[in-house]
């Protein structure tokens, strides 16, 4: 089997609400990156990546030039077994890991679809029949975050994932805090994530103020060490996310006592296949998972799903349907959550046929 064809789309995602987080950070019209990938035996494979602005070393536009770079690796290779393949482009291409993740992605889809199985067969066999989703807050007013949060717990979600730091405010920050965790009432997961927008002095101060509460705090500072010193001075349990960028970040997490759960995004690692060893490392290490990536679609959810779905659910934190949050939906038949939790698709791959309608003419085209 050999590649013949790549295609290329940059489409806008729109937040159905405004979603607001620290330093400026925002998903309001967001573009998200679509590849597919053709063979010469008709099966073809997807990928997807939309990375947030200002929030990893990554953005759209770079995308299509790094693909275009790694061109004379892709047309002619063979796609099945997608490590392979992302090994010879690691040291074709040093880096630009959010680049290769679509392609990656859509490896995975094409060699799971030769074996007719659904991709979670190929990730480790299915180890959860559903998973459940968090609700991610934007950081707004306080009362009006713990209304959405009672809104969403009425249907059955337990997990609620408190923005914080959008309009500098330490003590609305901590009715943000307070007022979700009342809301929802005892039992359900309430953690407070500043995505890297605050000091140590502040991020102590504040979480402070909520210790008599059941908190999880998320990246509340850049750098591991800053994060490890707000949950000694808080005695508070500790998610990361920006700082986790490879398997060495998350050894070095784990021996500074820093990681008790963490964001395994797809696209942070490179890739299903760099995710799928990193979940390993986790497991290997017992640390929570959030099994997502940064932003994105039907296709990129549906890729997290199977990789959610393939991990020791002990391990498994949440996942996120990432496309309940923004539209065009690309695949109006693609998984949604129900009472708070998701399945992946059985159909073999990814399960998800994006909507050629919705989807246009391809951007860039490569054969």
């Amino acid at each position: 089997m050999k590649v013949t064809r790549v295609s290329l789309w940059k489409k806008p995602l729109k937040s159905h609400k405004d979603y607001h987080m620290s330093s400026g950070k925002s998903c309001l019209t967001t573009d998200t990156i679509i590849v597919k990938i053709d063979t010469d035996n008709d099966l073809s494979g997807w990928g997807e990546n939309c990375p947030i602005p200002h929030y990893l070393p990554a953005y759209a536009a770079g995308i299509e030039p790094a693909i275009d770079y790694m061109m004379p690796e892709i047309i002619g290779a063979n796609p099945l077994g997608a490590e392979s393949l992302m090994a010879r482009l690691d040291r074709f291409l040093i880096g630009h890991n959010y680049a290769k993740s679509p392609l990656d992605m859509a490896f995975w889809d094409i060699t799971a679809k030769a074996a007719g199985l659904p991709l979670y067969m190929l990730l480790g066999g299915r180890r959860s029949e559903k998973m459940p989703v968090y609700h991610s807050l934007t950081c707004i007013a306080p009362e009006e975050m713990a209304r959405i949060a009672k809104d969403a717990h009425s249907q059955k979600v337990t997990q609620f994932q408190v923005k914080l730091g959008a309009d500098q405010n330490w003590e609305a920050d901590v009715a943000r805090m307070r007022l979700v965790r009342e809301a929802v009432g005892d039992g359900p997961l309430v953690y407070a994530d500043w995505n890297c927008g605050a000091s140590k002095l502040e991020a102590i101060r504040t979480a402070r103020a909520v210790m008599d509460m059941d908190i999880m705090l998320e990246q509340p500072c850049d750098t591991i060490d800053e994060c490890a010193s707000v949950k000694q001075a808080t005695g508070l349990p500790m998610k990361l996310d920006e700082s986790t960028q490879s398997p060495a970040d998350l050894l070095y997490a784990s021996k500074a006592d820093c990681l008790d759960a963490t964001a395994l995004k797809i696209s942070k690692f490179g890739g299903l296949s760099a995710a799928r060893r990193a979940r390993d490392l986790c497991v290997s290490l017992g640390v929570k998972m959030c099994v997502e990536d940064t932003w994105g679609s039907d296709i990129v959810t549906a890729a997290a799903l199977h990789l959610g779905a393939s991990t020791d659910p002990k391990f498994l934190l949440n996942v996120c349907d990432l496309s309940s949050y923004v539209g065009p939906r690309l695949d109006q038949n693609a998984p949604v959550r129900e009472d708070g939790f998701i399945r992946p698709s059985e159909g073999p791959g990814l399960g998800v046929t994006p909507d050629m309608d919705v989807l246009g003419v391809p951007d860039r085209v490569w054969n």
